[in-house]
């Protein structure tokens, strides 16, 4: 098998070669030579360790076959969010133009995320309406609690 060593000292008529093995089909004609290293350095690498993930790949099989992203469940008026955070329940009841978090009004479910943490939160993510693997993120983002000051989901209720 081709080591990761020999890419370097392999010509384009052996990248090439290593190309149509590993990936199949001819190399893209504007592609250069670096690139075609590090395209094969992933596929070695990935045969290696046994290829992506099975979600990873079934979730570029669904967009390769342009199949839309799961929805943001839509809230009725008169549900109720639960988030519990840093040891408190938040309550948010849904209204017909928007939402009430500790007495008040707030158009988004964002602001009242943000007013919770003091960071800037994805509203639905937060009160976890929305999956973060259909993101295609990880955890927080920088500047944002780590998981382990994070307190479980919310729920509806």
């Amino acid at each position: 098998m081709t080591s990761l060593a020999d890419l370097d000292k392999m010509d384009r008529k052996g990248l090439a070669k290593l190309w149509s093995d590993l990936i199949g089909g001819d190399v893209p004609a504007s592609m250069s030579q670096p690139m075609q290293r590090r395209f094969l350095a992933f596929e070695l690498q990935a045969k290696v360790e046994g290829g992506l993930p099975a979600a990873l790949r079934a979730r570029l099989d669904r967009i390769a076959a342009g199949e839309a992203r799961a929805a943001t469940p839509t809230l009725q008026p008169g549900a109720r969010l639960l988030r519990e955070w840093n040891g408190t329940t938040h309550v948010v009841d849904v209204l017909p133009d928007g939402f009430l978090w500790n007495g008040s009004r707030h158009r988004s479910l964002s602001a009242i995320a943000r007013a919770i943490t003091g960071a800037r939160w994805s509203g639905p993510r937060f009160f976890g309406l929305t999956n973060v693997a259909d993101e295609g993120g990880g955890g927080p983002a920088k500047g944002k609690a780590s998981k382990s000051r994070q307190s479980r989901r919310s729920r509806v209720a």
